[in-house]
């Protein structure tokens, strides 16, 4: 039997834009579909991951990404809402995670260093496979950070966020202001290298793990109850507090 063909127009809002070519950006775009087709599986046809859709508009009424594509459908596409309050039985999202935690692909190592620098908790391994990335995200209830928009369209992911710049200076402050982050950071409270937390150490603990030099002017020191990295407040220190600064300070901008 051969399948009913149809067509039904849709438009993407916001910094859902990024993921369309340049001549589909901020447009009507109409598509073509044969046969049960659902509205996830016609969303993510464009691009756009399912995890950074909050509201799905069908002919003027909410939508689940379960409904099918009907003939003639205009289907209006919104990202996540910072600031505007929408009714809850409209959200196709998912609650907010009650604390923020990520787990980052294998692009974005540095983004997972300068995370817990400012005191997240930032799963991160270089050889990490998809599976796994996904398995995390969900047994361990974190945000997928990647730079594969083909990860999060993953069913089972329901956080997760495409970065979208390459510094990775700018896509921490891109995260930090995605997820209104700036409240919670705890700057160096966490291992660079491991992801555990640090704790304060004494000087006579740790003064043979670190170089002469530095032993003769510091008193303070931090060490990681994971892998015994041990940290103090030298110059790297001072200009990632200017930064950190900056940082914060440009998040609650417009």
């Amino acid at each position: 039997m051969a399948l009913t063909p149809g067509r039904a127009s849709f438009r993407f809002y916001a910094e859902l834009n990024d993921h369309l070519p340049p001549d589909q950006q901020y447009r009507t775009v109409p598509r073509d579909f044969f046969g049960p087709t659902t509205m996830k599986d016609m969303i993510e046809g464009f691009g756009v991951p399912h995890t950074e859709v909050d509201l799905v508009i069908v002919n003027g009424e909410s939508s689940d990404f379960s409904r099918l594509v009907r003939n003639g459908d205009r289907v209006a596409v919104y990202p996540v809402f910072e600031s505007l309050d929408i009714a809850p039985e409209l959200r196709l999202r998912p609650k907010a995670l009650r604390e923020p935690r990520f787990v980052l692909d294998v692009q974005l190592g540095r983004l997972a260093a300068y995370l817990r620098m400012l005191g997240f908790d930032a799963a991160y391994s270089n050889c990490a496979d998809d599976p796994e990335l996904v398995r995390i995200s969900v047994e361990e209830k974190r945000i997928l950070l990647t730079r594969d928009r083909g990860l999060l369209k993953h069913s089972v992911v329901t956080h997760g966020y495409w970065v979208r710049e390459t510094n990775s200076r700018h896509q921490t402050a891109e995260v930090v202001r995605r997820f209104d982050l700036a409240g919670f950071l705890r700057p160096f409270t966490r291992c660079l290298a491991c992801n555990e937390l640090l704790y304060e150490a004494s000087k006579h603990d740790v003064c043979r793990r670190v170089p002469e030099r530095v032993a003769e002017w510091c008193d303070k020191y931090q060490e990681c109850g994971g892998c015994g990295r041990v940290y103090w407040q030298g110059s790297h220190y001072r200009r990632m507090l200017c930064w950190i600064e900056e940082l914060t300070a440009g998040s609650s901008a417009p």
